[in-house]
């Protein structure tokens, strides 16, 4: 038993011999290669100190806030064109751009018309004139048997909103 105790100090130890050895190859080489560069690096240039600039200007804009921010409450308040309506809840079709979205089909019954869209997830959704669908506040305005019309509304850039008009076409089906 004591024997079998000893076996791992006997591997341990003839490991451990093992590590140790002539390095002086080694040695050679580094001072050899130590000898071989001498590097230099080039003086940094002199860089001139900064200067301040002061902006005292009172009746020039602000070089720093963007030109579209401009006189926007003036803008807002005096703009009487369409505007989207922030205080309704959104429906399920606006989660997703027109042109990703599907006309499949048309339902009718007795004097109510729906047409029949797919959204990318599969799912058919019945809609009609007055219902909302796409990323860009687009109302439904008109269902027939081969297209709905919707009406987009787009920001024009100049913190106004125009209507765009799009239209979702039935589907051929393969």
């Amino acid at each position: 038993m004591a024997r079998l105790k000893l076996l791992p100090l006997l591997g341990l130890a003839s490991v451990l011999s093992a590590c140790g050895g002539d390095m002086s190859d080694l040695e050679q080489f580094i001072e050899t290669t130590k000898g071989k560069h001498h590097g230099s690096v080039e003086q940094l240039p002199d860089f001139p100190p900064y200067q301040m600039f002061e902006y005292t200007y009172v009746d020039v804009r602000d070089p720093f806030r963007p030109q579209t921010d401009i006189n926007v409450s003036i803008a807002q308040s005096a703009y009487d064109g369409p505007r989207p309506e922030t205080q309704r809840l959104k429906e399920p079709l606006e989660s997703y751009p027109v042109d990703a979205l599907k006309m499949v089909g048309l339902l009718q019954q007795k004097s109510q018309t729906w047409g029949l869209v797919r959204d990318p997830d599969g799912t058919i959704h019945r809609v009609q004139p007055g219902n909302y669908a796409g990323q860009n506040h687009g109302k439904i305005v008109s269902v027939s048997e081969s297209r709905i019309d919707i009406v987009e509304l787009v920001p024009d850039g100049l913190s106004g909103w125009v209507n765009r008009d799009a239209m979702l076409a039935m589907a051929e089906e393969n």
